[in-house]
């Protein structure tokens, strides 16, 4: 690994946790320990989870604390290497090659090549971004299972060595390592090559009370008894078989729109008119409206919370 004297981030794991607090993250030991462990290894994290359960917020809350300057990598089907790390500006190389054949008595084809393979015709992506930056960087590399398996050797020299060969130019070393943050949504299965470069982190739906906090700590003016509420209803939806179950940012706007509706206490008649705004399938919404009128389910389900 490239050695550049990059100074830690975090002096424990406790300040990892409060200081992801301080920034309206709520992490667990588990959440803290690793990215404590990732500064202190300078290894990249792999976070993997159901979707909407914070994993790309991780990373921006990662940055926000330190400081850093996020670069994010949005990856998709057909991502190439022309998008993620480097390409040529081609219209700018033709232009000067063309101005440069006008000129009588130019330069050499050796010499234009020279001159059109520098940095002035480079367009950096993001993965050269994060690695040529002198400034601390957080890199979040955003769904990487959405790419092709080819795709992935596209990563492995940079987070093994934190750099990037380019032919033309030789190899660009980082000044910095950058926090690097890999997040799965599990629609495959990563490579092993990937996974043993990275620390492992699973991120699931958090338990009823941590929602809870999350839900009071998010959505200002929220009732101690409304966020006690949606942590139950939505603890009781996940129960269900389905199609997709209600993330945690699905709960924050479900509890934003009973704020903006005026409701204190919800009833089934409100969480049967509101359950679109938790679920995004109508067979899924049939499942909760029919959990949501069972007399037995709803005197759990709707019980009153705290005062």
């Amino acid at each position: 690994m490239t050695d550049t004297g990059t100074e830690p981030r975090f002096e424990s794991v406790g300040a990892v946790r409060d200081g992801l607090r301080d920034v309206q993250y709520l992490a667990d030991e588990g959440i803290a320990g690793i990215v404590y462990l990732a500064d202190r290894l300078q290894k990249p994290i792999l976070v993997e989870g159901p979707a909407g359960t914070g994993k790309t917020q991780l990373a921006k809350s990662v940055a926000e604390l330190t400081g850093a300057r996020l670069i994010r990598l949005q990856c998709y089907e057909g991502l190439d290497e022309s998008k993620a790390l480097f390409e040529w500006n081609y219209k700018k190389q033709l232009l000067r090659i063309q101005a440069e054949r006008g000129e009588s008595g130019g330069p050499s084809w050796d010499e234009v090549e020279t001159d059109i393979f520098s940095d002035d015709f480079l367009l950096t992506r993001p993965l050269l971004e994060a690695i040529r930056a002198e400034d601390p960087v957080v890199l979040l590399i955003d769904e990487v299972d959405r790419v092709e398996v080819e795709t992935e050797a596209l990563l492995l020299e940079i987070l093994s060595d934190y750099q990037v060969s380019i032919p033309e130019l030789g190899t660009v070393v980082a000044k910095q390592i950058p926090l690097v943050f890999l997040t799965s949504n599990n629609t495959r299965e990563l490579s092993e090559a990937l996974k043993r470069r990275c620390l492992y982190l699973h991120v699931d739906y958090p338990d009823m009370d941590r929602e809870k906090e999350i839900v009071l700590t998010k959505v200002p003016g929220v009732s101690d008894a409304l966020a006690d509420q949606v942590a139950r209803i939505v603890r009781s939806l996940r129960q269900l078989e389905l199609k997709k179950s209600p993330s945690v940012s699905e709960s924050l706007d479900w509890a934003r729109t009973l704020l903006l509706l005026g409701v204190e206490t919800v009833d089934a008649e409100t969480a049967s008119s509101t359950a679109n705004i938790l679920l995004k399938y109508q067979s899924d919404i049939a499942k909760a409206l029919k959990e949501f009128s069972t007399d037995q389910n709803a005197a759990k389900v709707f019980a009153p919370g705290p005062k």
